[in-house]
């Protein structure tokens, strides 16, 4: 009799995993050579995709900055730039329109009715204060003289060294 694991909420399911791999795109070996002197390059193994997944699911979720990730996923190097190569291959947005779908299959989704949470209002303590627009405000020619200071004027225009008053 199989027995299921359970995971933590927070963690990247089995069920999950099976249905985010095939959105996943397919790693290309490295390899030299032509026709039938190719031959794989030699390196480091490759971090599986599902613990990349997961180090980005991590990332995501605690905010923590990509070298501080668990190096039980990974280098922190490794799932940033995995993070990256997805994203610049759409696999983000098939994840999203993936979950989409099923939602409304198993919810449904009123398309006809969508609601965009906005407000178009003046800002209630606005006003002249605030100035004319936002690159007007914080010039120069209206702010205070710094705190302190006085105004300084000479009393005569020019005085020589060793003449008094």
């Amino acid at each position: 009799m199989p027995t299921s694991v359970k995971t933590l909420p927070w963690e990247l399911s089995d069920e999950l995993w099976r249905q985010v791999a095939p959105l996943l795109p397919q790693m290309v070996p490295k390899t030299r050579g032509r026709g039938r002197a190719r031959r794989k390059v030699g390196g480091r193994p490759r971090v599986p995709d599902q613990t990349v997944l997961a180090g980005i699911l991590y990332v995501l979720r605690t905010g923590c900055q990509w070298k501080a990730v668990p190096r039980a996923y990974g280098s922190g190097s490794t799932v940033h730039l995995r993070f990256q190569q997805w994203e610049r291959a759409g696999v983000f947005r098939r994840m999203w329109r993936s979950g989409l779908a099923e939602y409304d299959d198993l919810e449904g989704i009123a398309w006809r009715w969508q609601a965009v949470d906005g407000a178009m209002t003046k800002a209630p303590l606005g006003g002249e204060a605030t100035g004319p627009n936002p690159t007007d405000r914080g010039k120069k020619r209206d702010q205070a003289p710094p705190p302190g200071g006085r105004d300084w004027h000479p009393a005569l225009p020019r005085r020589q060294r060793g003449e008094r008053e």
